[in-house]
Parts: C-alpha cells; sequence; structure tokens
C-alpha cells in the first residue's frame, strides 16, 4: 500500500491532465466540426509557411551542420556512462533506433512519395521525373531529417548518463540555461507543449498511413475495406503496443529485431521477385548522388516568389514532421545509447537511420517509379490525385507485377503492424517518463501508466480519420506542432553546450573519452 502512494505522490498531475483535456478537445472538436476544424488548420498552416517557412529550413540545416561539428569536437569525446562496453550490441541498438522512428511511415512514404513528386512543377524544371522524383524521398528522409532526433538524443544522453538526471523531460534538458525556473510554470509550459505536439505528429502518422493497412487487408482477406476496418486496425496496434510495451525495453528490444527481419524479407521479395534489380539500384545511386551533389541547394530553396511554392508543400512539412515526432524517441535512443562516445551515437546513429531508410525508398519506391517510367503508366497520377488525396489501392497495385502478389501484400501488413508497435512502444515507456516527478535512468515506469498514454495516443487519429481529410489538411497539424518545438530544441541545444563546456572543465579532456564519475 504504502508503494501505490509514494507511486501517486510521485506523479506530476499538470503533466497528465492538461494534455489529455487538449487531447479530448482536438477530438471531440474534429469529431463534431470536422470540415471548420480542418479550415482553420490549413490556415494557419499557410500562414506559418509562408511567413516563417526560412524558420523551419534554416533550422533544419543547422542542426545536422551542429552534429556534425560536436561529432568532431571535444565533445565528442564524452562517454555516455561509466560502462566498459555499450549496453546494446550494434545490431540490437541500430534496430531499435530504425523501429522506434518513422517505420511504418517509411514503408508508406516509400511507395507513394515519388508519385506525389510526378507531376511537381518544381521537379520538371530541375529535369525529369526519372531523375528528381527518386531524389526528393531521399532528401526528405535524409541526414537532416535525422539530424532533429540525433542532436536531442546527445542532449538527452549527456543529461542522463553523465549527469545522472532524475527527471526524463525537454524542461530538465534546460535546467543548465534557466535553473530552477525548470520546476516551475516555466518547465510545465515546455512539457505539455512537447507532449501535445508528439501526440498531433503521431496522430497525423496514423491518420495517413493507417488507411493503407486497411487496403491491405482488405485484399488478402475478403472484408470490405471501411472507417470501422480502419478504427479495428488502430485497436490491434494499440493493443499489440500496450502489451509489448508493459515488457519494457526487453520487449521493444526482441520486437524491433523482428521488425528488422520482416522489413529485409519485403525488400529482398520486390528486389528479386520484382525483375527490376539493375535499374532499382542504378536509380537508388542515382540518387544518392543527386542529393550529395545539391544537399546546400536542396536544404535552402526558398521558391521566394512562390512561383511552385514546392518548399512550403513538402520540405517545410517534413522537417515539422520530424520536430514533432523528435519529442520523445531521442530520450529512447540516449537511454539505450550508454557507454557510447557522443561521437559513435551521431556517426553510427546517421548509419543506422540513413541505411533503413535509403533502403526502403530505393527499393520500394524505384520498383513502383519504374513500374511508371517503363511502362509508360499513369501509376503517378492514380496514386495521387490533383485534390492531394491519396488512391491507396493504386499504391497496392504496384504489387501485382510481382509474382504472387498477395504474399508481397501480407509481407507489407505485417511489417507495418509490429513497425507501429515497436515505435509506440518507444514512446508511449519515454512519455510516460514525463508523467513522473523524478524517475532514474535504469527505473521502469509503472505499468498503469504506460496504457494510459497508449490509450491516449490513439483517441486524436481516430478523429483526423472521421475528418477526413486530405494530405495536405493532415501535414498542417504536424507544422503547426512542430513551430513552438523548434524553439525547444533550440533551447536544449544551447543549454547542452553550457553543461558540456562546464563538465569538461570539471573533467579535463586530454583522454580519448571522458567518462563521469559514478552519480549517486
Amino acid at each position: 500500500m504504502n508503494k501505490i502512494k509514494n507511486a501517486v505522490k510521485n506523479i506530476e498531475l499538470p503533466i497528465i491532465i492538461i494534455p489529455t483535456m487538449i487531447v479530448l478537445a482536438l477530438f471531440i472538436t474534429f469529431m463534431t466540426l470536422p470540415k471548420e476544424s480542418t479550415a482553420v488548420v490549413s490556415t494557419i498552416r499557410s500562414i506559418l509557411s509562408n511567413e516563417f517557412g526560412i524558420y523551419y529550413l534554416l533550422l533544419g540545416l543547422g542542426v545536422f551542420l551542429l552534429t556534425i561539428g560536436i561529432a568532431f569536437s571535444k565533445f565528442g569525446k564524452i562517454k555516455l556512462g561509466n560502462t566498459e562496453k555499450p549496453l546494446y550490441s550494434n545490431f540490437k541498438w541500430g534496430a531499435m533506433i530504425f523501429t522506434s522512428t518513422l517505420a511504418a511511415d517509411v514503408l508508406f512514404y516509400s511507395m507513394s512519395e515519388w508519385a506525389m513528386y510526378a507531376n511537381e512543377s518544381h521537379v520538371k524544371e530541375m529535369g525529369s521525373i526519372q531523375e528528381w522524383a527518386s531524389t526528393y524521398p531521399l532528401f526528405h528522409w535524409g541526414p537532416i531529417a535525422w539530424s532533429f532526433y540525433i542532436v536531442l538524443a546527445v542532449a538527452f544522453g549527456f543529461m542522463i548518463h553523465i549527469r545522472g538526471r532524475k527527471k526524463q523531460r525537454f524542461s530538465e534538458a534546460c535546467r543548465s540555461l534557466f535553473g530552477d525556473k525548470v520546476d516551475g510554470v516555466l518547465g510545465k509550459v515546455i512539457d505539455i507543449v512537447c507532449i501535445v505536439a508528439l501526440i498531433s505528429g503521431t496522430a497525423t502518422t496514423f491518420s495517413v498511413t493507417t488507411p493503407l493497412l486497411s487496403e491491405g487487408i482488405s485484399r488478402v482477406t475478403g472484408l470490405p475495406n471501411s472507417t470501422g476496418l480502419v478504427i479495428m486496425i488502430l485497436a490491434l496496434i494499440a493493443v499489440t503496443y500496450t502489451i509489448t510495451v508493459l515488457f519494457g525495453i526487453k520487449g521493444i528490444s526482441k520486437l524491433a529485431s523482428f521488425c528488422v527481419y520482416l522489413f529485409f524479407a519485403l525488400l529482398v521479395y520486390v528486389l528479386v521477385g520484382g525483375g527490376q534489380i539493375v535499374y532499382i539500384l542504378e536509380t537508388g545511386v542515382s540518387g544518392i548522388g543527386n542529393v550529395v551533389q545539391n544537399f546546400f541547394h536542396l536544404a535552402t530553396y526558398t521558391d521566394p516568389l512562390r512561383e511552385n511554392s514546392f518548399p512550403q508543400n513538402w520540405t517545410m512539412y517534413y522537417w515539422a514532421y520530424w520536430m514533432a515526432w523528435c519529442v520523445a524517441t531521442p530520450f529512447f535512443i540516449a537511454t539505450i545509447s550508454k557507454g557510447r562516445s557522443i561521437k559513435n551515437v551521431i556517426l553510427e546513429g546517421y548509419c543506422c537511420g540513413l541505411s533503413g531508410t535509403f533502403l526502403s525508398f530505393i527499393v520500394l519506391g524505384n520498383f513502383g517509379l519504374g513500374q511508371q517510367m517503363e511502362n509508360g503508366t499513369g501509376l503517378a497520377d492514380t496514386i495521387y490525385n490533383v485534390d492531394s488525396s491519396i488512391n491507396y489501392s493504386a499504391i497496392l497495385d504496384t504489387f501485382n507485377s510481382l509474382p504472387w502478389p498477395a504474399i508481397g501484400i501480407i509481407l507489407l501488413v505485417i511489417s507495418m503492424i509490429a513497425f507501429y508497435s515497436t515505435t509506440f512502444d518507444t514512446l508511449t515507456l519515454v512519455v510516460s517518463n514525463y508523467s513522473y516527478k523524478t524517475i532514474r535512468s535504469e527505473e521502469e515506469n509503472g505499468k498503469f501508466m504506460r496504457v494510459f498514454w497508449a490509450v491516449l495516443f490513439i483517441l486524436f487519429p481516430i478523429a483526423l480519420i472521421f475528418s477526413d481529410g486530405t494530405l495536405a489538411n493532415l501535414q498542417s497539424v504536424s507544422i503547426i506542432a512542430a513551430f513552438p518545438i523548434g524553439i525547444i530544441i533550440i533551447l536544449v541545444i544551447v543549454s547542452f553546450f553550457k553543461d558540456a563546456n562546464k563538465f569538461l572543465q570539471e573533467s579535463g579532456y586530454s583522454k580519448d573519452y571522458i567518462v563521469a564519475k559514478e552519480n549517486k
């Protein structure tokens, strides 16, 4: 009984109550006033994209360059924790990093994003669809996107494993900048903004990609594809990741490894069965070359005359999408990175993240693009319509050129459900830590709190699905949610440098690696 009372006293009620009320309010609003809600969201998104778009672009490029600088600076020598070797093997560590992010989204966008760019005037101005519809996905899911996760993982890893902080929140990561003010209203505001942004980002994810799962299950089972089936799938995913998260990081580690095996099975099936091995690989190599050669141009293109609004519609959206998601995942990456140096976390983090996303886009994306280019079909127009609506059935039609297409669809469906489960396992586990006043890195939060957040994560996506919004409207939710997160990211980075500099002055940095004294 005393143990339960102590656990209840340790719960940070404002961090639970306020986000819950906001999510319920959004849920009710989008359910009862779907058209009006999407109209307001679209208006706000237009203002942010057109008036503050450069904020998203410069922040993305700046954070990426900063991570490279940190890796090869004196800060890169700092070792996160006093262990002789890393907590997890490279494979398990890399698998958890990739699957804890937007892995299910990677599968969806790999199969559809090339089509979204096929009729963009900007793509046609730059050259051919063949050249740039395969390049932009690699750029939008490339190093800048991953840099948001990595820079925060470094800051949080330092906070957890070096400073031994008992709170795992964004506000705590700003302590060296604001001092004890993070224990008051300022800290509560930072944390509440982060949680609401995360829920908004995950809602966008579910709303955009779950209908593809519904279509796939409908084809394989013969069940009618309907909103009811979509909600059933959401419930199934919620149950799956809720059960897994009850087993903590050990359960997540095992599921992550399983996801990676499924992922590679799907890629091999498409690559070998599709009969386009040479085309897929050559287009992939060409796309990577285009990203490398034109990286700074792609990262700073703003379309100031709004001749095509490509960066406003796409690049800014993707940076915002990743920013909204980076509220929780970096904490998880930081937790599993104990025993690694900051340089190791940065460089190997990029390798793990980019290898997974690039493989997916090169194989699955170029498989669809190849059907468009080699057969002269209007597949792109069918997949992505002019009103920014997605034809999920057309996406799955690309599997018809494979032997036994049902096998490919089954692999895709199982992979996406497994990826969703792993991703939301990590999010639920980490966000649950926000609910406690104090919690050490080696502790795991209560099971009730994990289940509570697991249920809360599923409400807003259901409302967005019922609002029947287009991709553009759903994108708006992430862009709006990410705006304040960018400011908080800057504060965390400044705080990290201030604290890390102080640590180096205390410890000296003549050795290959710098470790902290044991935390008491």
